[in-house]
């Protein structure tokens, strides 16, 4: 095999595509597969800190960035019975004087389609379509890449990104799939100009109760309301289908009684999508990134629950890191993953710790839950400020 194949990575999402666009930019050859017709992202709203914020500007991407974000300038804590407020972190101004860049909260597609301009733009990234990962075959200086479809493409390294049911995660650790959580997300995404004015905001709320959380936070500018209610609740019949039709009676029984903002707010959403959360175990160690000629990105190595809300956040400073390793001087690509992989599995290891933590305080009951409110009305923005998390990694 030519010592010049191109790195190949499976899978089209956040992650696939900065990684590619990175490590196209850094000088490595890059081609991508991704098993959809077209290469889009659905979903709703998601959160990126100053830790994500900062590497976009410094990709050039921050003025494109302020074309579709919002940039809150408060996250305040309420509770979900009382709508009394336990806490409040100020962003905006004071996010950018902390850590050199804004807080913003994105529609997916939004980042997605950021990401996707630049691969474009830069034209040097081959993107095949419709072609399903199924396994890979070592050979003397690279390994050969089978798709579901029949074909064959030759490369130098595999990266998985292909996300939470990873197939290249799958026939690289073997583990099993991914452990169902025992939450249940509905996702709702509304025009504020459809709400009633005291229900539209511009800035990040998290409403907590026992056993449940309700966080909303403005998207696309500000011009949309993204809400996200998570109970307790069994699997639907099909974890692997993320986005599931919901009822809205089944959310209603499962919040049961919640101060009246609230209720107005949950009443005044037309419809409701389901996401069973799933997720793995804190990574271990590196070989779980990397083994030899193939490593795993974003939720394909990492996937963690959205209570830090750093999933895309993790997968995009993966990207980061894996275009540094591979621009180093060197044929040998196997050395330059396990790098990669030594850079980035303790802080998602952290992250992802974390964030399994964030779910159990959310969702306390009896002193726990009394705790938690008390500390955060003490100690403030000392307790919800992460600058290990935000100062990057």
């Amino acid at each position: 095999m030519n010592r010049l194949q191109p790195l190949l990575i499976a899978g089209g999402g956040i992650g696939g595509l900065a990684a590619a666009w990175r490590c196209a930019a850094a000088g490595v050859p890059v081609e991508l597969i991704e098993r959809a017709p077209v290469v889009s992202e659905v979903g709703a709203g998601i959160q990126i800190g100053p830790n994500v914020t900062r590497l976009l500007a410094a990709w050039g991407l921050d003025n494109a960035l302020k074309e579709v974000a919002a940039f809150p300038s408060s996250l305040q804590l309420r509770q979900a019975h009382s709508g009394a407020s336990t806490g409040q972190l100020q962003l905006g101004a004071q996010a950018v004087a902390r850590y050199g860049a804004p807080y913003a909260t994105i529609h997916r597609a939004d980042l997605h389609a950021l990401f996707l301009n630049a691969l474009q733009t830069q034209g040097q990234v081959p993107v095949h379509l419709n072609r399903t990962f199924q396994s890979y075959t070592e050979v003397a200086d690279g390994l050969m890449v089978r798709d579901e479809e029949g074909g064959i493409l030759t490369a130098s390294a595999l990266v998985g990104a292909d996300g939470l049911w990873s197939r290249v995660r799958a026939r690289l650790l073997d583990d099993g799939p991914p452990r169902f959580t025992g939450h249940l997300a509905y996702r709702a995404l509304v025009v504020q100009a459809d709400l009633p004015p005291a229900l539209r905001s511009q800035n990040i709320t998290v409403w907590m109760g026992p056993r449940l959380h309700v966080v909303q936070y403005p998207v696309r500018r500000g011009e949309q309301l993204n809400l996200v209610v998570v109970v307790h609740g069994a699997a639907p019949a099909q974890l692997e289908t993320w986005d599931h039709a919901a009822n809205t009676a089944d959310l209603q029984r499962a919040l049961g009684h919640v101060c009246t903002p609230l209720r107005a707010l949950i009443d005044a959403v037309p419809a409701w999508r389901l996401w069973p959360l799933c997720d793995r175990v804190p990574v271990s160690g590196a070989h779980q990134l990397a083994q030899g000629r193939v490593a795993l990105l974003g939720d394909a190595g990492h996937p963690m629950r959205p209570y830090l809300a750093q999933g895309a956040g993790m997968a995009i400073e993966d990207a980061d890191a894996l275009a540094h390793s591979l621009a180093l001087p060197g044929k040998d690509v196997a050395p330059k993953l396990a790098r990669y992989a030594q850079t980035r599995w303790q802080r998602n290891a952290r992250v992802q710790s974390r964030a399994l933590r964030n779910g159990q305080i959310f969702h306390a009951t009896g002193l726990v839950r009394w705790g938690r409110d008390f500390s955060t009305r003490l100690l403030g923005e000392g307790l919800l400020d992460m600058p290990w998390l935000y100062q990057g990694s």
